[in-house]
């Protein structure tokens, strides 16, 4: 008799319940971070909230496919090169934006024509900087017109920046406010509270896929332990971008819980900077025997709790050209070595060498990671290390117009996947760190890369001139930033969105 009970207590809540609580859970999604979104117009959106939001809002000529690193077609049918400085495409037929007018290439093309005329002054202008004109030349064929010639250009098109907007709705000349935002993407906009939440539904007109789920919540969150209390208790099914290294570590033991880490290739870089012209900085035995003393999967263990992974050139392991070139030339740390380095050049041990970082930039563990660097120097003999701090603002001056750091540590994430994007600003004669480095042969190298069109042409040179990096040291590559995101149980998709494109491609996501 109980076993008959049970049946039919399993068989009523399965027919009365079960449904009805899958129904509502597979159709709204609550995704957690802590950027919020500031402006949906692609005209002024250069901060990853808003473009986590705006990848989902619009499409693109060419897009970073999930799990890629190369852009592929989007609402482009093709694209292509019809000489070094002309790119062509052509869009798919039928494409419409959410409120029902035609995609066609005078939208594309007002597009670029808004984003360079607003040139909002903290907006993403600048990324097409190469444009000179783009030509509607018929109603699916666009044909945009290059100052120089550019390699890079089509990871260009796949940037927030080039999304593309109804030339009907929006203003040519100012931005558009965010509740009113439009775009041919897998969801349109639902509702948008600043600072709190941004409400996304399924755009039934969108020509791809269709979004997975129904609706998308993403609430804004102040801080990483606001996030990791509301995945921990439920009110969120996924939450990324935000958490401490701390945080991290303690919601990877709470998989009992139904909370689960998970992780995959990121752009996110952090590096050492040596200012050229201030000692001891300035000469290269110096930076040499840094670079043989640095022990970076002991900086990713004990000051990161492996959220990050050792990085040994400018490119993130996962872009094309990526080469380990410090692991190659420097091997794993060896103190010997650096001492025979320094002796060589007839330098007198212990160096005294002052270190700086900012508090306020690069997540709370960056006081640690100096200090750890700090630990290992010294620990060599060959170093006596004093570190400083700085808040950002004054932190910048200091660095890169008062030269007042002779090593100083600094982070970065591409504006795109091009490999040219992690090198030339960095490496070029006058680069944006001025810390004095100057190569005639890097300059030469990166305008014959840049100036091609040919992939395997570029990533060869990209690879020459990693070498040189490695042997002159102007700065030293240290980690590379994991993606990471955390899911409730019964959370589909959220792995094969965790690339180094730093995109949350919430139209792949699921919940069962």
């Amino acid at each position: 008799m109980r076993i008959y009970k049970t049946l039919v207590t399993l068989v009523v809540a399965v027919l009365f319940s079960a449904p009805a609580i899958a129904h509502a859970n597979a159709d709204a999604l609550r995704v957690g971070s802590t950027q919020a979104a500031v402006s949906l117009d692609p005209a002024a959106a250069w901060d990853h909230g808003s473009q986590q939001v705006i990848t989902s809002l619009y499409q693109n000529l060419l897009a970073i496919p999930a799990g890629g690193t190369q852009p592929r077609p989007d609402a482009a049918k093709r694209c292509a090169f019809k000489n070094a400085r002309t790119y062509v495409c052509t869009l798919r037929s039928g494409l419409k934006f959410s409120n029902g007018d035609r995609l066609t290439a005078a939208d594309v093309k007002f597009s670029f024509d808004r984003v360079l005329k607003i040139a909002e002054p903290t907006g993403p202008y600048s990324v097409i900087f190469n444009l000179v004109r783009v030509d509607a030349t018929s109603e699916r064929t666009v044909t945009m017109h290059l100052r120089r010639a550019d390699g890079a250009w089509p990871y260009v098109l796949a940037h927030t920046v080039a999304a593309i907007v109804p030339k009907q709705v929006y203003p040519a000349r100012r931005l558009l406010a965010n509740t009113k935002v439009i775009g041919s993407g897998p969801y349109k906009l639902g509702r948008f509270v600043p600072d709190q939440q941004a409400v996304l539904t399924r755009n039934p007109r969108y020509s791809g896929t269709a979004a997975k789920t129904k609706t998308v919540t993403v609430r804004y969150f102040a801080d990483g332990a606001a996030l990791k209390r509301a995945i921990e208790v439920g009110d969120i099914d996924v939450a990324f971008a935000g958490f401490s290294a701390a945080e991290i570590a303690q919601l990877r033991t709470q998989a009992a819980a139904g909370v689960q880490v998970l992780e995959g290739p990121g752009s996110e870089i952090h590096y050492l900077v040596f200012d050229l012209g201030k000692a001891p900085a300035d000469n290269v035995a110096v930076r040499r025997a840094i670079a043989q003393v640095i022990d970076r999967p002991a900086l990713a263990s004990t000051v990161y709790a492996d959220t990050v992974k050792p990085l040994y050139s400018l490119l993130p392991e996962a872009l094309l050209g990526a080469k380990p070139v410090f692991q190659t030339v420097y091997g794993a740390p060896n103190v010997a070595n650096a001492q025979a380095t320094l002796a060589a050049a007839g330098i007198a041990t212990p160096v005294t060498l002052d270190a700086f970082y900012t508090p306020s930039r690069y997540g709370p563990e960056e006081a640690a990671a100096l200090g750890e660097i700090r630990r290992q120097l010294e620990a060599s003999g060959l170093f006596r290390v004093t570190v400083g701090a700085q808040e950002w603002g004054p932190y910048k001056e200091d660095a890169f117009s008062r030269h007042r750091y002779p090593m100083y540590g600094l982070g970065w994430f591409g504006d795109h996947l091009d490999g040219d994007n992690y090198l030339s600003p960095f490496l070029f004669s006058g680069g944006f760190m001025q810390n004095g480095y100057e190569n005639a042969t890097v300059d030469r190298l990166l305008d014959r890369e840049f100036g091609s069109t040919k992939q395997t042409e570029r990533t060869a040179i990209f690879g020459q001139v990693q070498d040189i990096l490695a042997r002159d040291v102007p700065l030293l590559p240290l980690w590379e930033r994991k993606r990471i995101a955390v899911v409730r149980a019964g959370v589909d998709g959220v792995q094969n969105t965790l690339d180094p494109s730093l995109q949350m491609r919430f139209w792949l996501l699921s919940k069962r």
